[in-house]
């Protein structure tokens, strides 16, 4: 399940960038994969808004500051599209449209019988089920126009964006290869980063709804260090009520998803049986204590070790989500 602009290609760049940073891991093409190196450039404010590109001149020019100090240029990559720009929907279709048919099919009805907050998707799906009447379909979509802007901002810099994911999908690829998820499992991920949480719910391996939500964000409460593998650490200077009040506000949207899922999705028939958190959010781990306290359900922190991926046992949380993302198609 991907956006079906690209082909594949090997020895391929893993681009993440949200409103705050831009990350890049290279993985080794071998079994068991191997990341070979990464790093991260942080920007200010308002260049990216919202996983929408905003200032695409400056963007450009940290690119390729990025490439010259990475040595990177005229790669293959791969990058994520941005969570606020993704929306993960179930539709019905009817059961006569063969399987062949479907994407033509989803073409002419996305816009009409179909209804999206924007025009012209880029989109993917995935069959759930199917009866004598209906197949159900799991729809994946984000703006065309943004979609193409990262595109355009890549190939502007001789780069070659040959795929785009998303990040539940990303996180839960790298999560299955470390943990191998047990049958059955309902998963409630959650990516927390600076300025922004995506919560996701997987039924196995199948992400049935997405939440994602900004987080406030002043770039005046927060002192960045950098330490010296170059990895940015972010520390809190604000207000603590206020970074108090945004947790309970999240701690209200998983409740919210939790129900939405127990009750709409699932006629009460499952639950959740395992929350994971991942992120580069210094609140993190606060709230993965907060869930272990309000859930009788175990709480998963991702961690790297010399039985899951060899050598990537040294890299850092941060880039976890680029590392999922260069799992894709190994």
């Amino acid at each position: 399940m991907a956006f079906s602009l690209f082909s594949s290609k090997n020895r391929i760049i893993n681009f993440v960038i949200n409103d705050h940073c831009i990350r890049f891991l290279e993985l080794k093409q071998a079994k068991p994969p191997i990341a070979q190196r990464w790093s991260e450039r942080t920007f200010p404010p308002g260049i990216v808004s919202d996983g929408k590109i905003m200032d695409a001149d400056s963007l450009a020019n940290i690119l390729e500051e990025c490439m010259d100090e990475w040595k990177i240029h005229r790669r293959s990559i791969r990058f994520i599209v941005p969570d606020p720009l993704v929306i993960i929907r179930t539709i019905s279709v009817p059961a006569e449209i063969q399987d062949d048919e479907l994407r033509g099919y989803l073409y002419l009805e996305l816009g009409s019988s179909i209804h999206l907050p924007f025009e012209e998707p880029v989109f993917d799906f995935y069959q759930l089920e199917s009866n004598e009447k209906t197949k159900t379909l799991l729809l994946f979509a984000a703006p065309e126009e943004e979609v193409m802007k990262y595109v355009n901002l890549f190939e502007g810099v001789k780069l070659n964006p040959i795929a785009a994911d998303i990040s539940p999908l990303a996180l839960y690829r790298l999560y299955d290869q470390l943990v191998q998820a047990p049958e059955g499992e309902v998963l409630f991920a959650i990516q927390m980063d600076l300025t922004s949480v995506n919560l996701s719910i997987f039924d196995g391996s199948v992400p049935l709804v997405m939440r994602q939500s900004p987080l406030p964000y002043n770039v005046e409460d927060w002192e960045l260090k950098r330490d010296r593998s170059g990895l940015t650490t972010y520390v809190y200077k604000g207000n603590r009520e206020e970074l108090s009040f945004m947790l309970k506000e999240l701690y209200r949207e998983i409740n919210k998803l939790l129900d939405y899922y127990k009750y709409s999705l699932n006629n009460a028939n499952k639950d959740v049986t395992r929350f994971l958190l991942n992120g580069d959010h210094p609140m993190l781990k606060s709230m993965g204590d907060e869930l272990k306290g309000r859930f009788d359900t175990p709480v998963t922190f991702l961690s790297l070790n010399k039985n899951s991926l060899e050598d990537s046992g040294n890299v850092p949380p941060n880039f976890f989500l680029s590392l999922g993302l260069a799992l894709k198609e190994v």
